[in-house]
């Protein structure tokens, strides 16, 4: 009896262990301290509809007059420094090299009200006022920072794409163009906003394997919760952007090279683009999951696999400076 449970116990250590190796294997990720810049990250907080709320910015050292500025949405459960950390501090590097200012606000309880109307976060339940917590944002920044006020773009992960497609709807004139990553815009019987149908510049960039926003459309869960309900696909997303601006459906499709073979990805493009109408384009992370691609770093594999085939970040402002996607040059 007594090497029974001796070795009884010994199963249980076993299985414990390996029970925490896959834990720490599925949750893990690479992390890196806010790299060394010539700028600085400052902290402000901004009274709203009754409400402190609080957000980061970073300022790069040479910050001209006129700058453009970009917002930088966290995802459910997150918050500004999150997001920064998220992007492994991409969007700082960018800001630093291309003299533009970013920001990263914090939801509500670690949440944004976005337009998907069954989703149970108190943001949502409480119906905060983001669009107006965000547009008085840009009103400080620009009074602060003297930013050029007809170059202010939002970007968001998750939650935050899904706040960004918000501003898009229901405040366009509020920026010059939008992105979204890991998120599709809610099917009909799910809208929670009033759409003004105006067009602009959008980027979405989204994985096929994504465990949590499904690429092909339907319902979003995220650790077992439903209740944000369903969405569109990835290319209907995108299409009816690029309704609004005036395009047939069919985009132009291109596949890029594949630059980093052992990653479990490839990337292809969706986009249209043409004189006088603002652009939009769909990045489809092939094999990819919910995560921000990255040619270093690696999120939890909880997520799915992270694209090394580009960096959000250079994508991102590629796409908001020059109006379209091309396949970034090897690093």
């Amino acid at each position: 009896m007594r090497t029974f449970f001796l070795w009884l116990a010994g199963a249980m250590v076993v299985v414990l262990f390996a029970t925490m190796a896959t834990g720490w294997w599925f949750l893990s990720s690479d992390a890196i301290d806010p790299p060394e810049l010539g700028g600085q990250r400052i902290t402000g907080q901004l009274e709203w509809g009754g409400l402190a709320r609080n957000y980061q910015v970073y300022v790069p050292e040479a910050l001209e007059d006129g700058a453009p500025l970009l917002l930088l949405l966290h995802g459910s459960r997150g918050s500004g420094s999150d997001m920064a950390a998220l992007s492994f501090y991409s969007f700082d590097v960018l800001a630093e090299r291309e003299g533009l200012l970013v920001a990263y606000p914090d939801g509500v309880d670690r949440h944004w009200n976005d337009c998907r109307g069954s989703a149970t976060y108190t943001a949502n339940l409480r119906n905060i006022d983001d669009v107006g917590f965000l547009q008085a944002l840009i009103a400080r920044l620009a009074e602060q920072h003297a930013i050029d006020t007809g170059r202010v773009y939002v970007a968001g992960f998750s939650n935050g794409g899904h706040m960004a497609y918000r501003l898009g709807l229901e405040a366009p004139d509020t920026v010059a163009g939008l992105a979204a990553y890991a998120a599709n815009l809610p099917v009909a019987d799910n809208l929670d906003c009033s759409a003004a149908g105006t067009a602009l510049p959008t980027l979405i960039v989204n994985g096929s394997e994504d465990p949590v926003n499904p690429y092909e459309g339907g319902l979003v869960e995220l650790l077992g919760d439903s209740s944000r309900g369903e969405v569109l696909s990835a290319v209907d997303t995108a299409a009816y952007w690029a309704a609004l601006a005036g395009y047939s459906r069919d985009g132009q499709h291109s596949d890029w090279p594949d630059q980093v073979a052992d990653d479990g990805t490839t990337v292809s493009t969706l986009q249209w683009h043409g004189p006088g109408r603002p652009s939009v384009a769909l990045v489809t992370m092939t094999g990819g999951g919910h995560v921000m691609a990255n040619p270093v770093f690696r999120l939890p594999r909880l997520l799915g696999p992270t694209s090394h085939e580009f960096d959000t970040a250079r994508l991102t402002w590629q796409f908001f400076s020059e109006g379209h996607v091309n396949q970034p040059e090897a690093e």
